[in-house]
């Protein structure tokens, strides 16, 4: 138990440091951490993980540390991944805050600024890809056509100002009917 605890630590300290540019840009590194690396979920349950971090208030980051770290090691668990996705946080901004005002005119940190946006877009397009193209443990992609007509649906919704509250539950109303209630709770 001690070691998981620590596993936990360790990736979510790891997340934290190293997720810039916010959820969609953590996704790839989450993945990374929590399905390859220490093969805690599998490729379905992340899917699962990431939809419903989206749909819960707060980052994905914590949603997601607060379920994984209950998964593999109880409210225990929970707690310590949790914390440990915030440390990092919490830590850098103390010390951004603290030196900002002398060097956010300082010409090396434009740069480091500047070269970051093409790697936080290059982490958000490898998260996208890794929802839009998941694989379940067989190798056998789990989005099927209903799945691909939901999302078109949705997206043409919502580049028409559609509330995102009322896409949510006429996506999760849509999923019963194709679906099935009992398919869906497994």
């Amino acid at each position: 138990m001690i070691i998981t605890l620590l596993q936990l630590v360790w990736s979510y300290l790891k997340i934290g440091f190293f997720g810039f540019g916010g959820g969609y840009a953590m996704l790839s590194l989450i993945h990374s951490e929590v399905v390859v690396r220490n093969g805690w979920l599998t490729n379905g349950e992340f899917s699962d993980i990431v939809a419903i971090s989206q749909m819960t208030p707060g980052p994905i980051a914590l949603n997601s540390a607060t379920y994984i770290g209950y998964e593999v090691a109880g409210i225990t668990g929970s707690i310590v991944a949790t914390t440990a996705v915030c440390i990092p946080a919490l830590t850098l901004m103390m010390l951004i805050t603290r030196f900002f005002i002398k060097l956010h005119n300082n010409n090396y940190v434009q740069s480091v600024v500047v070269c970051m946006r093409p790697v936080v877009v290059g982490m958000i397009a490898s998260a996208a890809l890794l929802l839009i193209f998941p694989h379940s443990d067989d190798g056998r992609s789990f989005i099927d056509g209903w799945s691909w007509v939901i999302f078109i649906v949705t997206l043409l919704a919502s580049t028409r100002k559609v509330n995102p509250i009322l896409l949510i539950i006429a996506s999760g109303i849509a999923g019963v009917v194709i679906y099935g209630w009992d398919m869906i709770m497994g």
